[in-house]
């Protein structure tokens, strides 16, 4: 039996990677701060310690620390603490142990040329801590023969970032959007959770993974509220106006430095322009998306009826 070692095992995406490697038989060792949903707990504090991963056959390094912190906060050190530092540590511990690393397409250069993005797009230009502490961390892994693995936005079932994050958005019946609709790719947590299982037999180097297809922002947006029963309207902010509102957050924000800022420029980089992953050389060694957002749900009952209690 195969043992695998999934780090952020109590999180979003590391959680549906351990139950489904339980579910094709693998024995999971969840590695993090809390117990996972199945298999052995491993304690481990990525922003101090190695973590113990003795008999792990595969590594699956899920955590993160993910948000949008102000430049130079206590946030961003921590976020450089787990996503860097830790990210050393773990590698150390792994030993020579196939190592499958995920990252995020976060870590592109930002502006055009991002309608067909290969995994040879320039990883520099990032808009704030997240995008930059990522980007170190996958150097570190694809140094070491990590597989590393770049999705956009997962979303699915248990997703504590996007969706709540586009709910608390919705005023009086209506969303803002910063400018017109484009084409963005998603990803899946099922499909980032087959290559993340599928991944130890690739070649070492990086992987865009994304569903078959990109979307159109504002449909998109429409099937997350009509999943989860909200009734609004979208609406376009133009761009001036966005950066506007943005530089005005700034300025709150300095002025209460341990707060998140609640509008920034990469929040609306994300969702104003263009980003499309070609994901031909994931499918290359097999790979397959077999979700879109056409099956998303709010809750899905059977992968929720994988956990336990």
């Amino acid at each position: 039996m195969t043992t695998i070692a999934v780090t952020g095992a109590s999180g979003f995406c590391g959680s549906h990677v351990a139950v489904t490697a339980a579910a094709r038989g693998a024995d999971v060792l969840c590695v993090g701060r809390r117990p996972g949903p199945v298999g052995r707990h491993i304690p481990w504090d990525a922003a101090r310690d190695i973590p113990d991963l003795s008999g792990a056959d595969l590594v699956v390094h899920c955590a993160a620390a993910v948000g949008d912190p102000c430049p130079r906060s206590p946030a961003e050190a921590a976020m450089h603490a787990v996503n860097v530092d830790g990210t050393a540590r773990l590698l150390r511990a792994a030993a020579g142990r196939p190592v499958v690393w995920v990252s995020s397409a976060s870590v592109y250069e930002r502006g055009p040329g991002r309608t067909h993005i290969t995994e040879d797009h320039p990883v520099r230009g990032h808009l704030n801590a997240y995008g930059r502490t990522k980007a170190a961390g996958e150097a570190l892994a694809l140094d070491a023969g990590a597989v590393v693995l770049r999705p956009r936005a997962v979303y699915g079932a248990g997703d504590p970032h996007l969706a709540p994050r586009l709910l608390s958005r919705v005023r009086h019946g209506l969303l803002m959007l910063p400018g017109p609709s484009v084409r963005l790719s998603l990803t899946a947590v099922e499909n980032l959770t087959d290559a993340c299982l599928a991944a130890a037999d690739w070649p070492e180097g990086a992987y865009n993974i994304a569903d078959p297809a990109p979307y159109d922002r504002d449909e998109a947006i429409r099937t997350v509220l009509r999943a989860h029963g909200v009734r609004a309207r979208i609406g376009h902010l133009p761009r001036p106006v966005t950066a506007t509102a943005v530089r005005a957050a700034a300025a709150l924000t300095r002025l209460r430095p341990h707060t998140e800022q609640p509008l920034t420029r990469y929040a609306v980089d994300q969702l104003a322009n263009s980003v499309v992953l070609d994901v031909t050389k994931a499918r290359r060694r097999g790979w397959e998306a077999r979700r879109t957002l056409s099956d998303y749900a709010p809750a899905d009952a059977a992968w929720l009826s994988a956990l336990p209690g």
